[in-house]
């Protein structure tokens, strides 16, 4: 069949009129000395800066092709989450599939390899287990996450972390963000970790706090106060029943970062008949004005109970007066307890490197 030389005429004319594909962008860009370029196509935007976790924002400059780009300095191995700001509109990159969830504030992510505890090795790894459930006290559909370590099938029983995420994270915090399972993977393998269980829970005992935040005060203890209900009478039961794990106090500790990080104290010291190890990174929004209305029972005899109470803060970080309220407090009231100050401000860098201390000081 024969096709008129009119009619190749015209396609080759639709074919010429088409506008050229524009070139991928490829973005984030990790380079040999650890600096990193991003880019981010959009040609009719005024101004486009990167801001990146742990780091100030970078102006990033517009090429003819619309697509803006910045370069940074080296940057230390680890994992960091970042945003692009155009004209004002904070956007995730959209070329970029790993990413780290939340439920206000979703960003992207870059990963710059290094022999960090939180970078996946050739050893033997554990199983992350996702479980579902209704809550009846909450009145919600909602989740938790199971690590059990390499070797869990031999049939002993194991001690329980319950490692809670901070404002505004979802239950997956942990694993997508704080690499909790690669850490304690990591640690076993190096021999500096005790065979643990890491149950990673959804923190909010009142959701509506994701709306109203920490102005409220009667809120702020009913997201407490209703959280530690769930984790007594719902997350624990299941736990203990469906894993074998151990059910005395002294293998049972409860840690978390921010908001995660004052519902362990909350939870922990005021129930140590659950707990023997309390761990805190970051802690903010205890319910009432100071650390002794969060308290109210705490003395000297809690030191016969705790094999430890540990508390990090950055030095940069935000929070850093209220950890240090704290502290104070239980120093008053003679309470033993570890008071860690390290670089940094309020973000993953630092909890992860916290939870990579801590876990080695568990169940020995």
């Amino acid at each position: 069949m024969r096709i008129p030389l009119v009619l190749l005429s015209a396609i080759a004319a639709v074919a010429l009129a088409q506008p050229p594909r524009p070139v991928r962008v490829v973005s984030p860009e990790v380079h040999p000395d650890h600096s990193v370029t991003f880019r981010y196509r959009a040609p009719a935007a005024q101004k486009v800066t990167v801001n990146r976790e742990g780091g100030q924002p970078l102006e990033m400059r517009k090429d003819e092709g619309g697509v803006w780009s910045v370069t940074t300095p080296p940057l230390e191995p680890d994992m960091y989450g970042y945003t692009f700001n155009v004209d004002g509109v904070n956007v995730i990159d959209p070329v970029n599939p790993l990413m780290k969830p939340n439920l206000l504030n979703t960003s992207s992510m870059v990963a710059i390899p290094g022999n960090n505890p939180w970078d996946a090795a050739d050893v033997p790894r554990g199983v992350l287990h996702h479980h579902f459930y209704r809550s009846g006290v909450v009145g919600d559909q909602r989740d938790f996450y199971v690590y059990t370590p390499p070797g869990y099938s031999k049939g002993k029983k194991y001690p329980v972390l319950y490692l809670l995420h901070g404002f505004s994270d979802d239950a997956s915090g942990w694993t997508a963000a704080g690499h909790a399972h690669v850490i304690l993977d990591n640690l076993l393998a190096q021999g500096k970790a005790s065979p643990m269980l890491i149950v990673m829970t959804l923190g909010y005992g009142a959701p509506e706090i994701l709306r109203g935040g920490f102005r409220d005060a009667a809120l702020v203890k009913r997201n407490y106060d209703k959280y530690r209900e769930a984790l007594f009478t719902e997350v624990i039961p299941e736990v203990e029943k469906s894993y074998r794990v151990s059910r005395d106090r002294k293998d049972r500790a409860i840690a978390g970062l921010s908001m995660g990080g004052a519902e362990s104290l909350y939870v922990g010291l005021n129930n140590l008949d659950r707990f023997a190890w309390v761990g805190s990174f970051s802690a903010g929004g205890l319910p009432g004005a100071t650390p002794a209305e969060a308290f109210p029972s705490l003395d000297q005899s809690a030191n016969g109970k705790l094999k430890l109470l540990w508390i990090a803060c950055g030095k940069q970080d935000g929070l850093l007066q209220s950890n240090n309220k704290v502290d104070a407090e239980l120093t008053q009231r003679g309470v033993k307890h570890e008071y860690v100050l390290t670089e940094g401000a309020h973000t993953w860098l630092v909890w992860r490197r916290n939870l990579a201390v801590f876990a080695p000081l568990l169940f020995r």
